[in-house]
């Protein structure tokens, strides 16, 4: 018998360690344990409906409201050149007058027949009203004036043509003609864009068509001016879809009174919907392990479970819940690495970062 109970004291004593261990630090009764008396310390915020307008971004390029590239209508020599690169004219301004010496020759020729065919007529007015002459004689002259008059007509639009005008108010690129050169039609003179207002014109996947209406919100940021937003709305959404792409192309109207943005510019679009109320939270309360997306809600005695929720659109440092929470329900806001499901918590001062987005819930006497 001292045999037997020589082998059973190193058992018992064993036994007794262990149980001692199960109520240390790492064990139920624990500071850290479910349930434990030691509170983990962390702050917390309540899950609210806000106002909320979700965005659409994408990249678009400017256009002129009125653009083309000045030409002549004739064949002819550049006499006088009356712009400089880079002005601005109003419509109707003359750009390039062109050689008509042939035209005016001609034209005071004309008005010389004009009013000659006129006397004519005047003469054989006289003469029909004495009955003098057949009034069919009468009405050939008639024609033969207005002929004439056709004809100076004509002249004095073959001269207009050797001015070349704006035909609209605009911002002129750089000059290609000089006085001398020979131009042609379709010779380039000069650009002429109207950039008072321009279009941004973006395309959008053809799942956005239902939320597109006229006269939505959207701003522009380009690469040039980094610091600015351009405010814009939408004017024209296109009628057909790309069947290749399928998206949809969107017409954006940005008054430009600076200048600033350029045909061919490239925009960085972003196009704010509806508002609407939504169930936002923090990002930094969302938690995604693997293909779980969870937050830890504050239950009864302050203790904490993982709550699987539904995430919609992140914007602004904000997440959409559309699933597993309601308004009301309170979610650990930051310390959320420290939990474990029954873990009791205890509310702290929030973090000096992102305290601006949510302020913390207030204290409901422990539960």
């Amino acid at each position: 018998m001292p045999r037997v109970a020589a082998l059973l004291l190193p058992a018992v004593l064993l036994m007794a360690c262990g149980e001692t261990d199960a109520d240390g630090p790492g064990g139920p009764g624990g500071a850290g344990g479910p349930g434990g008396g030691r509170a983990t310390p962390v702050t917390t915020t309540l899950v609210q409906m806000r106002p909320f307008t979700e965005t659409v971004r994408a990249v678009g390029t400017v256009q002129a409201r009125e653009s083309i590239t000045v030409t002549s209508k004739v064949s002819e020599v550049v006499e006088q050149v009356h712009f400089e690169s880079g002005q601005e004219v109003a419509r109707g301004a003359p750009l390039v007058t062109l050689s008509g010496q042939q035209q005016r020759a001609a034209l005071a020729e004309a008005q010389a027949q004009a009013q000659e065919a006129q006397r004519m007529l005047a003469r054989n007015q006289q003469l029909a009203d004495q009955q003098l002459i057949a009034r069919s004689q009468l009405d050939t002259q008639r024609a033969t004036r207005d002929s004439a008059n056709a004809r100076v007509a004509q002249i004095r639009a073959q001269l207009a043509d050797r001015v070349v005008r704006a035909p609209f108010s605009g911002v002129l690129g750089i000059r290609q003609v000089s006085p001398g050169a020979l131009v042609t039609p379709g010779t380039p003179i000069a650009t002429l864009d109207d950039i008072a207002r321009v279009y941004v014109d973006f395309p959008l996947p053809e799942m956005h068509l239902s939320s597109l209406e006229q006269g939505m919100r959207l701003q522009g940021a380009t690469s040039a001016w980094p610091e600015r937003r351009f405010e814009g709305s939408v004017s024209t959404v296109e009628s057909r879809v790309d069947a290749a792409t399928r998206a949809v192309t969107v017409r954006a109207d940005f008054a430009n009174a600076e200048r600033l943005l350029r045909p061919g510019m490239l925009v960085n679009v972003e196009l704010f919907q509806t508002e609407r109320s939504a169930l936002l939270v923090p990002e930094i309360a969302v938690v995604q392990v693997g293909r779980e997306t969870f937050v830890w809600k504050v239950g009864a005695e302050d203790t904490v479970e993982q709550t699987i929720v539904g995430v919609g659109t992140r914007v602004d440092g904000m997440a959409e819940i559309t699933e597993g929470l309601e308004a009301g329900d309170r979610i650990v806001l930051d310390g959320t690495g420290k939990l474990r499901p029954g873990m009791r918590i205890a509310e702290t001062a929030p973090p000096a970062t992102g305290a601006e987005a949510v302020e913390p819930a207030a204290d409901d006497g422990g539960h």
